[in-house]
């Protein structure tokens, strides 16, 4: 076992006013099967006794840093990654829990993957209330290898992941400017340099939890926005992939009454891809203002469940 000055692996723990769970998530880390490592937890400004729970854990392997303000989750993160002295490096959510053998399943796989093996991220439940979903989808067909492509459609990489920390070197940081999706953006950066590789167990138990930020849509509308122009030449190589995304973007501030300029997200979409008769209809009943707008997708709602519904009546649930 390595000694505390030289951990194989560095655990980062962001928090913010989250003194009622971070102590759930510390402990999760701290009966993990495998225990070579440091778990830094990164107190991002918290105005609650965050402080208080973490040191009331006595374990010389935790590392406190606090912020003075608030910079949001990629900072956090950033400042747990400059601090890190392990090979590899593991991000935990405060309101989050890792299965025991988390931690050793991966690190057992990168002993045995290729060096260019960069990412090692594993399968987790997550609950919204009383709903359990797990991800990655069966809808995914890539998920070992070069993802590359695949990830440009969509992030399905937990924060979770175990990542090389000489990624960080080749791809950089996560991208401070991005209230949401910092991961997902992140991971698109680190596949064009290094191979991932997936565990198919839900190693992780995520808690969606009503003030997260995870549940806001202006920040989701705010970081695509970002992701699409950041990564245009990428997305614009496939015309029915930029399609899509601009199309989310255009019925997200639609939805959320920015018509205006969810219209001519929409309309990019069109152009991009004229063939596909959604964005068409999408674009069309944007003109008629935001209202008609949410009124159609109120519809297309109820439709779907109406649908749903008689299925699992008629016994089609699967």
């Amino acid at each position: 076992m390595s000694s505390l000055e030289d951990p194989t692996v560095s655990v980062i723990i962001p928090t913010y006013n989250r003194a009622y769970l971070v102590g759930r998530a510390i402990q999760s880390v701290l009966e993990q099967t495998y225990q070579d490592f440091e778990l830094i937890v990164v107190d991002d400004g918290s105005c609650d006794n965050t402080e208080d729970v973490v040191r009331s854990f006595h374990d010389r392997r935790i590392k406190y840093i606090r912020h003075m303000r608030n910079k949001g989750a990629a900072a956090a993160r950033n400042t747990g990654i400059k601090a890190a002295k392990g090979k590899y490096i593991a991000f935990q959510d405060s309101d989050d829990e890792w299965v025991p053998e988390k931690l050793e399943k991966q690190i057992r796989m990168f002993e045995n993957a290729p060096s260019k093996v960069g990412v090692v991220y594993t399968g987790l439940w997550r609950l919204r209330g009383n709903k359990r979903i797990y991800i990655p989808s069966t809808k995914i067909t890539t998920k070992d290898g070069d993802i590359h492509g695949e990830l440009l459609k969509g992030n399905f990489v937990s924060i979770h992941a175990l990542v090389k920390n000489e990624c960080f070197g080749k791809a950089g940081l996560f991208d401070e400017r991005l209230p949401r999706l910092q991961d997902w953006e992140l991971f698109i950066r680190i596949s064009k340099y290094y191979y991932f590789k997936y565990i198919d167990e839900p190693l992780v138990i995520s808690h969606c939890m009503p003030d997260s930020i995870s549940v806001s849509q202006g920040a989701l509308v705010k970081a695509l926005q970002i992701i699409l122009e950041k990564h245009h030449e990428e997305f614009k190589r496939d015309r029915r992939l930029l399609a899509s995304h601009q199309y989310w973007i255009g019925n997200l501030l639609c939805q959320d009454s920015k018509v205006n300029q969810g219209r001519q997200y929409l309309l990019k979409a069109v152009r991009a891809h004229p063939l596909n008769a959604k964005y068409l209809l999408a674009l069309i009943i944007s003109l008629f203002g935001g209202d008609a707008y949410s009124k159609a997708v109120r519809l297309k709602s109820r439709i779907r469940q109406v649908k749903g519904s008689y299925k699992k009546i008629c016994g089609f649930s699967q």
